[in-house]
C-alpha cells in the first residue's frame, strides 16, 4: 500500500437518521404595516409560508413543526388539511427562543432537524435537499446554508477559521466594521443533529444589543465544544431573500415571477414581453401557446396548447381549451372550449 493510500481519510458513513423540520412563522406584520401574519403575505399567488411548505414536501420527513405567534389561529385554519404540528411562541424572544419552544416534541428523538424561516419564499426545494445532503455526508452537528452577496447589509456574517471551517455567525447589528466587510452571509436555514441542537440551545444567553436569544449562537457553542460545523454555499443569492417590508415583498415577487416565466419558455411557451406578463405559481400553460403583453394569469388557471392569450387578458382559475384566443378580457372561474375566441372587452365573473 502506498504512502498516499495510507493517508487517505476514511469515507464518512451517510446518515440514516430521520428528518424533521421546524419553520419559524411567529412574526407579525408590523414592518409590513399589516394586520396579516407576515408569513401569509402572498408572492405569485401563494402565501410565503406555502412556498416553504411546498419545498419541504419534497423531503422525506417524519414531522413538520410550525412555530406560530401573531394571529396563529389564521395560520392553523389555512393549513388544517396538512400534516403539521404547531407550537405557540407566546413571547417572541428571538430565533433561539423560537426553536427552544419546540423542545418537547423532540424529547425522545434522535434525528436531523432542518430549521427554516416562513418568510423565505425563494428558497428552492433543490437547495433544501443539497443542504441536507451536505449535512449528512459530513455527519455534522450543524450545517449552515450560506451565500455570497454583493451587499450583505442586514444579514448575519459567516466567520471562518484559517482552515475554512465555520467559526461563528455575527448578526449585522452586532458586527464590527471589519466583520461588516464580509460578504458571505447566513441565509437563516440550517440542518442540525437534534440532540446537539437542544444541548447547545440550553447554553445560549441574550448577550446582544437586542437582548434576544439568537439561534446563531448555537454555532458558537458547538464550535467551542469542537463539534463539526459545516456550510453549504448556495450560488443563487436571491434564495436568501427574507421578506420584512413591502419593498422586499415586491422584489421577491419579481424574482419568482421571472423564474416562472423562464420555466414556461423553456417548456415551449412563447412569452412576448416577460417584463409585462404576470403569471402565478401553479398556472399551467401548454406547448406552442403565445402569451401577449399585459396578461395576468392567476389561481388554478390551465391553458391548453396552441392558444393565443392577450394582449390584456386577465384569467382567474380558468380552464382554456387548446387553440383558443382570448384578448382584452377578464374571465373568472370559467371553462373555455377548444378553438374559441373571447374578446375584446368581455368580462365574465364567477357565478354566485
Amino acid at each position: 500500500m502506498s504512502e498516499r493510500q495510507l493517508k487517505m481519510p476514511s469515507r464518512r458513513r451517510r446518515s440514516t437518521k430521520k428528518l424533521a423540520t421546524i419553520v419559524l412563522a411567529a412574526g407579525d406584520g408590523k414592518r409590513l404595516h399589516s394586520a396579516v401574519p407576515k408569513a401569509l403575505h402572498g408572492v405569485c399567488g401563494k402565501p410565503m409560508l406555502s412556498h416553504v411548505l411546498d419545498g419541504i414536501a419534497n423531503l422525506d420527513t417524519f414531522m413538520n413543526v410550525i412555530v406560530v405567534g401573531f394571529e396563529h389561529q389564521i395560520i392553523r385554519k389555512m393549513y388544517q388539511d396538512r400534516d403539521l404540528k404547531y407550537v405557540h411562541q407566546k413571547d417572541r424572544r428571538g430565533t433561539g427562543h423560537a426553536v427552544m419552544v419546540t423542545q418537547n416534541l423532540f424529547k425522545n428523538a434522535s434525528c436531523d432537524v432542518m430549521v427554516l424561516y416562513g418568510d423565505t419564499p425563494l428558497l428552492r426545494a433543490s437547495t433544501m435537499e443539497k443542504l441536507l445532503e451536505r449535512h449528512r455526508h459530513q455527519d455534522a452537528a450543524a450545517t449552515i446554508l450560506t451565500t455570497v452577496m454583493d451587499d450583505p447589509t442586514g444579514y448575519g456574517r459567516v466567520l471562518r477559521n484559517a482552515d475554512n471551517t465555520v467559526l461563528s455567525i455575527v448578526e449585522d447589528k452586532d458586527a464590527n466594521i471589519y466583520e461588516k466587510q464580509i460578504r458571505e452571509i447566513n441565509t437563516g436555514s440550517y440542518c442540525f443533529d437534534s440532540k446537539e441542537l437542544f444541548h447547545a440551545l440550553a447554553q445560549i444567553t441574550p448577550t446582544n444589543k437586542q437582548n434576544e436569544l439568537y439561534l446563531t449562537d448555537v454555532i458558537k457553542v458547538l464550535v467551542k465544544e469542537d463539534k463539526r460545523v459545516e456550510a453549504y454555499t448556495c450560488s443563487d443569492a436571491s434564495e436568501a431573500l427574507g421578506v420584512n417590508n413591502r419593498l422586499q415583498l415586491a422584489l421577491a415577487e419579481k424574482v419568482l415571477r421571472k423564474r416562472i416565466l423562464e420555466r414556461l419558455m423553456m417548456a415551449g411557451v412563447s412569452v412576448v414581453d416577460p417584463e409585462n406578463t404576470y403569471i402565478d405559481e401553479g398556472v399551467n400553460v401548454g406547448q406552442d401557446t403565445v402569451i401577449e403583453p399585459y396578461c395576468v394569469l392567476q389561481g388554478q388557471t390551465s391553458i391548453g396548447e396552441g392558444c393565443r392569450i392577450g394582449p390584456g387578458a386577465h384569467l382567474i382559475s380558468c380552464t382554456v381549451g387548446s387553440g383558443s384566443n382570448i384578448y382584452h378580457s377578464v374571465l373568472e372561474h370559467q371553462k373555455v372550449p377548444p378553438r374559441t375566441t373571447v374578446g375584446p372587452f368581455v368580462h365574465i365573473g364567477k357565478e354566485q
